[in-house]
């Protein structure tokens, strides 16, 4: 079984940076490709990044592409998501998710995910 728990989330002004850290209970996370997805109040989960287990390929949503950057440390059981340049449309429920399978847009490809941790950014 894997457990995914997010933190780093919190207030931030337009403009500042935020890290969000996703803790990995499974032992065979280097395995895994992971994703962050986000939902906005009244709007449906939507994805932001994705790496693979290697850290050899990264994909972005448009939206945050130039200022958002995922990364991973397999040795701490830890994926990152950096974000720079935050703005007001950034505010959201950040998720982690995981999968066996390939990194993709969709989040019915990945199985597992975290409770989530809530990024507000003010204006």
């Amino acid at each position: 079984q894997v457990q995914l728990v997010e933190s780093g989330g919190g207030l931030v002004q337009t403009g500042g940076s935020l890290r969000l850290s996703c803790a990995a209970s499974a032992r065979t996370l280097s395995s895994l490709h992971m994703g962050w997805f986000r939902q906005a109040p009244g709007k449906e989960r939507e994805f932001v990044a994705a790496i693979t287990w290697s850290a050899r390929s990264t994909l972005y949503a448009d939206s945050v592409k130039g200022r958002f950057t995922i990364s991973r440390d397999n040795a701490k059981n830890t994926v990152y998501l950096q974000m720079n340049s935050v703005k007001p449309e950034d505010t959201a429920v950040y998720y982690c998710a995981a999968t066996y399978y390939s990194i993709t847009y969709f989040r019915s490809n990945y199985p597992y995910w975290g409770q989530g941790t809530q990024v507000t950014v003010s204006s």
